[in-house]
């Protein structure tokens, strides 16, 4: 098709579509645009749009003879119409521009006003205060960040920082980011794993080596508190203030033993409430005892109920340590205990399930550091953990973004020296405090066979087992007496007559649980006059052992018992010696002590 019948066919397409191009190497027409501050950079597409509406305008008006316009061209009324139509859209634009930094926080309110030459600007407030770094501390730049590993370089001839030395840095927006070292690499090159989140942590920008690895604040003011990996505040209160800050990472305190004092100190048993635990699993100052159960199992309530009842009843201190498990437990514990009036007696720590794995690998040196600190004002403090398979899990995170090769069953290689470091943090020492504690393990797909529950499980020194046919029988709380054990059940500690009502109990279970599949084939009437009445007894002893829980009342709508070790073995002695033949087993679920 010929030129001329393009031009007939479009009305647009006549002398007007062969107006010469203008020369773009005038710099006037190319030069950037000034930005807010002075100086030479690019403008948004809202501002282009207008600067080209208005040259527009200024050239159609220096048009000194608008009648060698062809006929088929715009108007001026339509371009003043045009013109209207393309200002109400670039006003609508410029609306829309402001809403969108009115909804990123960037109002009139958070932008002063900067007097100076040109045409003046507006500079953004950040809502982070700014960091303060020491001038002697080495300075490195951030050569990649892919998720919560953070790779450092620094210059020839600067130290660089060891291993799980602390590093500080911070986003575009200033919001501070601690990482932690734990790799070397060549050409000074440090690799780390960030404690906090590091969204819009920039290639480029600095990090400063502290020299130390991470200190908390400790001291009486943290009673009440909940505090991060670092010690920073996570109940929207004041940052914690306090006279002094420790290494949460410290070589293991030494041991002196002293030859001339031959007989050892008796141990202490700490009476929980629980009767459960009081009778068959006692709990002694000092001692480690694991909590061992798939989830669902109870093993969160059961660690509230302990501290509900210790700070109740003995006034201790207690620390609570969560580890990779959900906010929302840390919250009910938190408002639970305030509506007991019991915040003031516990430090709360929590590295939750949200926050990356260096921060739940961590938190439990953060929570042992609070702990020792109670211990060294020679005070007993009970450590409470939930839950200490998370700091193994967020160990073989770790491990696993470093590239290191994992054992044959997925975990990291060096599991076992972890574990090993952590347990031997917590023991007493002679003329000192203790710290007794009490860790919730998590046992994956209900299997005691995990590598990561059998290192756990050879530091303890009892282990409560809880079980999912307890759980879905409605047993509460669901511990196995036969799987589970203890070795501060001895008569030198808890007396002659404690231990043998606990052998008598245990006796008596085991036969129950060996009658109880004959009793569902032939029924129970069928068994031996002694065999059934063991059997009865057992029952009774099983349904006496279930116990309503003061943290437990919201859901079980049943008041809360505190039975105390004399009146647990007593009422089981009554059960054993047949005083309550007469009564049914249900009669005895879910109550204190037998009536």
């Amino acid at each position: 098709m010929s030129d001329e019948n393009n031009k007939d066919n479009n009305p647009l397409q006549g002398d007007a579509g062969n107006l010469p191009e203008p020369d773009l190497s005038n710099n006037d027409l190319i030069k950037r645009p000034l930005d807010q501050t002075g100086q030479e950079g690019h403008k948004s597409l809202d501002d282009k749009a207008l600067d080209e509406t208005n040259e527009s305008e200024i050239s159609s008006d220096n048009k000194d003879d608008s009648s060698s316009l062809p006929e088929n061209f715009a108007s001026k009324d339509s371009l003043s119409l045009n013109s209207e139509s393309d200002s109400a859209d670039l006003e609508l634009q410029k609306e829309t521009l402001e809403t969108d930094k009115a909804a990123e926080g960037i109002t009139e309110q958070g932008q002063t006003q900067e007097k100076g030459e040109g045409s003046g600007g507006l500079s953004y407030t950040p809502k982070y205060e700014p960091q303060v770094y020491d001038p002697s501390w080495p300075k490195g730049r951030i050569l990649s960040v892919q998720g919560p590993v953070v790779d450092v370089q620094f210059q020839k001839g600067v130290k660089v920082p060891a291993l799980y030395d602390v590093l500080k840095t911070e986003t575009f927006d200033g919001r501070p980011v601690a990482i932690e070292a734990v790799e070397h690499l060549r050409g000074n090159i440090v690799r780390c794993i960030a404690l906090k989140d590091t969204l819009n942590l920039q290639k480029n920008s600095f990090a400063y080596a502290t020299g130390s690895p991470i200190k908390v604040p400790v001291g009486d003011e943290l009673f009440g508190r909940i505090v991060d990996v670092s010690g920073n505040p996570l109940d929207n209160k004041p940052p914690v203030v306090t006279s002094q800050q420790q290494q949460i990472r410290k070589p293991l305190p030494k041991a002196r033993f002293e030859l001339s004092t031959k007989e050892p100190d008796k141990p202490q048993v700490l009476e929980t409430g629980i009767k459960m635990i009081d009778l068959l699993f006692p709990l002694v100052k000092g001692s480690k005892t694991g909590i061992l159960g798939g989830a669902g199992c109870g093993k969160t309530v059961i660690i509230l109920e302990l501290i509900n009842n210790v700070v109740y009843k003995h006034q201790g201190s207690c620390v609570f340590t969560g580890i990779g498990e959900r906010i929302r437990e840390g919250n009910e514990l938190y408002y639970e205990l305030e509506e007991h009036g019991l915040l003031d007696k516990v430090m709360m720590v929590f590295g939750q399930m949200n926050e990356p794995p260096g921060a739940r690998y961590e938190i439990v040196n953060t929570g042992i550091t609070m702990a020792e600190y109670i211990q060294s004002k020679n005070k007993d403090v009970l450590l409470f953990m939930d839950n200490i398979f998370r700091f193994v899990q967020g160990g073989q995170e770790v491990s696993i973004l470093l590239g290191r090769v994992p054992s044959e069953t997925g975990y990291q290689p060096t599991m076992a020296s972890e574990v090993g470091y952590i347990q031997e943090r917590i023991r007493s020492i002679k003329g000192g405090g203790s710290i007794t504690s009490m860790q919730a393990v998590y046992v994956p797909a209900d299997d005691m066979t995990d590598p990561a529950v059998v290192a756990i499980y050879s530091y303890l020194d009892a282990s409560i087992k809880l079980s999912r046919d307890l759980v879905q029988k409605g047993f509460y709380p669901a511990i196995d007496p036969i799987a589970s054990t203890s070795t501060n059940l001895d008569p030198s500690i808890v007396g002659q007559k404690h231990f043998d009502i606990a052998q008598k109990v245990i006796t008596m279970i085991n036969k129950y649980n060996s009658l109880h599949k004959i009793v569902q084939v032939i029924g129970i009437e069928e068994l031996a006059k002694a065999d059934r009445k063991d059997y009865e007894r057992a029952e009774k002893v099983l349904y006496f052992m279930t116990q309503p829980f003061v943290v437990g009342e919201g859901f079980s709508g049943m008041k809360g018992e505190y039975v105390a070790i004399d009146q647990t073995i007593d009422s089981c002695c009554r059960i054993i010696d047949g005083e309550f033949d007469k009564r049914e087993p249900k009669s005895f679920y879910m109550i204190g002590k037998a009536k």
